[in-house]
């Protein structure tokens, strides 16, 4: 008797802690979060306003080179000055180069620059796909132990109603001692079972409150609603495919910045121009001179080398890529299409479930019921009736999860959120 009260308490706490009143937050709700907040899609942002800031720069001309020395001074310092040997002789000089940027190699940089900025947005919305995959498999993880938990808690009521009700039939023989223990274990196991899935829920709610970069221990609850959705006339081809996926958009985006990479490199193998000025101090009775030149890097075999590599190297790349689009978008629609076949194969499951087993079980366990009230039973019958329908009850609610997660998985791979 004392132990039923004990787990009849602990019963009334697990009940009273689930209906603590706290936030409720709806998927939506989460996902927006998660976007605003996730420290992970603000690494890419700082990366992006990184990228704009070093494009700021890219017109930039070489600093330019200054030289000053003797030139064309005789070692013998008398003959510096003016006397009667001659006029003097020496300088002293002071000179400035300067290298005039290639304004074709700068645009094809600044292009280059921009097109990074394109691929690491892609990449970021990659990762919101990612994370939002992660987030809604955890919500809807949350959303069925909830109703598990419903399922239990109501089974608690039923069992300490039989509990209780054993304990009076026994005392005019009216019960067997037997029925009354394997109550009592049955109710204990269903306690047991409670505080897993409260464990459960207690890990699905810190994991959205990291994805959502908030106190780990901030307390809200999710939405009950959710929705199945149909996906046989959705377009999983490759070429829809290839414009909704992010990782295909940046591998395309990747392609382009090889070729631009390609048509930077080609502008080093075109020659570069410079002017030379020096100023020559004149030592004596000589005049003031100067020099004025101009300059040309003239690109021979021997020196572009490494450009010709690089551009081998970035058109090899390129093929890379493609056969990694490729392989990407034959795993998605293999993928798509299989998920599609399971989730109509859980759906019917779920619906022959919902609209026949659980109706015909719960009539089982009410006709059961009836019958040891009226002495015509035992309640091992009820027993047994009970036990089957809350395996299957719970069994629908894994048919549930099943379904959910198989549209979330869909959705990743669809990326039509």
């Amino acid at each position: 008797m004392l132990n039923i009260k004990y787990y009849i308490a602990i019963s009334c706490l697990i009940l009273s802690s689930h209906n603590l009143v706290s936030q409720t937050l709806s998927l939506d709700s989460v996902l927006e979060n998660i976007k605003t907040n996730n420290p992970q899609l603000k690494m890419y942002d700082a990366e992006m306003q990184s990228m704009d800031e070093e494009t700021k720069g890219i017109n930039n001309w070489m600093p330019p080179q200054v030289s000053t020395g003797f030139f064309m001074t005789p070692y013998n310092s008398k003959l510096w000055k003016a006397n009667e040997m001659g006029p003097g002789m020496g300088n002293y000089m002071v000179g400035i180069t300067q290298m005039i940027p290639n304004f074709l190699s700068i645009k094809k940089e600044a292009s280059y620059m921009s097109a990074m900025n394109m691929v690491v947005d892609e990449n970021k919305k990659f990762t919101i796909n990612q994370l939002n995959a992660l987030a809604k498999t955890n919500y809807y993880q949350w959303l069925v132990l909830n109703k598990k938990l419903k399922v239990a808690n109501d089974n608690l009521s039923l069992l300490s109603y039989m509990t209780k009700s054993m304990e009076i039939r026994y005392q005019y023989n009216m019960d067997k001692l037997p029925t009354y223990y394997k109550a009592k274990s049955q109710y204990s196991t269903l306690v047991s079972m409670v505080i897993m899935y409260q464990n459960e829920i207690t890990q699905k709610r810190i994991v959205l409150n990291t994805l959502m970069a908030r106190s780990k221990t901030t307390a809200f609850e999710v939405d009950s609603t959710y929705k199945f959705v149909d996906y046989n006339f959705m377009k999983s081809d490759t070429a829809s495919l290839s414009h909704n996926r992010s990782d295909v958009r940046a591998i395309d985006k990747t392609i382009e910045l090889n070729q631009l990479k390609i048509e930077s490199e080609k502008t080093k193998l075109l020659p570069e121009f410079g002017i030379k000025y020096d100023h020559m101090f004149a030592f004596g009775q000589q005049p003031q001179q100067f020099s004025l030149m101009g300059m040309v890097n003239i690109p021979v075999p021997w020196s572009t080398r490494t450009n010709k590599a690089n551009i081998a190297s970035f058109k090899m790349k390129n093929e890379g890529l493609f056969w990694q689009k490729q392989m990407i978008l034959n795993e998605a629609t293999g993928m798509i299409s299989g998920m599609d076949a399971e989730l109509t194969t859980l759906k019917k499951q779920y619906e022959i479930a919902t609209k026949n087993i659980i109706p015909a079980l719960r009539k089982n366990y009410d006709t059961a019921v009836l019958a040891w009230q009226n002495n015509t039973s035992d309640l091992f019958v009820v027993l047994d009736a009970w036990e089957a329908l809350n395996m299957s009850q719970i069994e629908v609610l894994d048919k549930l999860q099943a379904i959910l997660i198989t549209q979330v998985e869909i959705e990743k791979q669809l990326e039509n959120n």
